[in-house]
């Protein structure tokens, strides 16, 4: 079973749909409706963080329940979520320089993790307004991207940060 952890946005509710139209089980908690205890109880497989219209530090539970789950399940995060995960190994989280909204940019990846089984180079269209910013405290990668172009948090690809926390349901998919 999937835990979702909604952090307000109505995007969240897209990817609930996509996943239940794999066949995943899935089952939503707002960020400042559930404890640690009861996502316990519940004993999800997987745990996403979902996007949110805020900062990691205004996202409810989230970065709680990385911390908390770090290592034990495997856990996702989308946007917010993604900025969550990577603000509690470390990474800052800032206003972007340049907002991306609705904007699409080609991304070269090594076709590993999430970007298994993905065309490359794919598409995507972002919007965001925040970036995690490369730090020491955190190692990190980036996805390749034209020389032209900084890198933002859609490319911002974060591996093993500490622990594996970003092991991707989608894999498994």
């Amino acid at each position: 079973m999937i835990l979702m952890i909604d952090n307000y946005d109505s995007f969240t509710y897209n990817l609930v749909q996509y996943l239940g139209e794999l066949g995943e089980e899935l089952i939503v908690k707002r960020n400042d409706q559930v404890t640690i205890q009861e996502i316990e109880e519940l004993k999800p497989d997987f745990l996403m963080i979902s996007p949110g219209p805020c900062s990691p530090d205004e996202a409810g539970i989230s970065m709680e329940a990385i911390k908390h789950f770090a290592g034990s399940i495997p856990i996702f995060g989308v946007c917010l979520g993604h900025q969550s995960i990577a603000q509690v190994f470390g990474g800052d989280v800032v206003r972007a320089e340049r907002l991306m909204h609705g904007k699409t940019s080609e991304i070269k990846h090594d076709g590993k993790g999430v970007f298994t089984g993905l065309q490359n180079p794919l598409v995507a269209t972002r919007y965001h307004s925040l970036i995690v910013k490369k730090t020491r405290r955190c190692q990190s990668a980036l996805t390749q991207q034209p020389a032209q172009r900084k890198a933002s948090s859609w490319l911002f690809v974060i591996k093993n940060c500490r622990l594996k926390v970003c092991n991707s349901i989608l894999n498994r998919l």
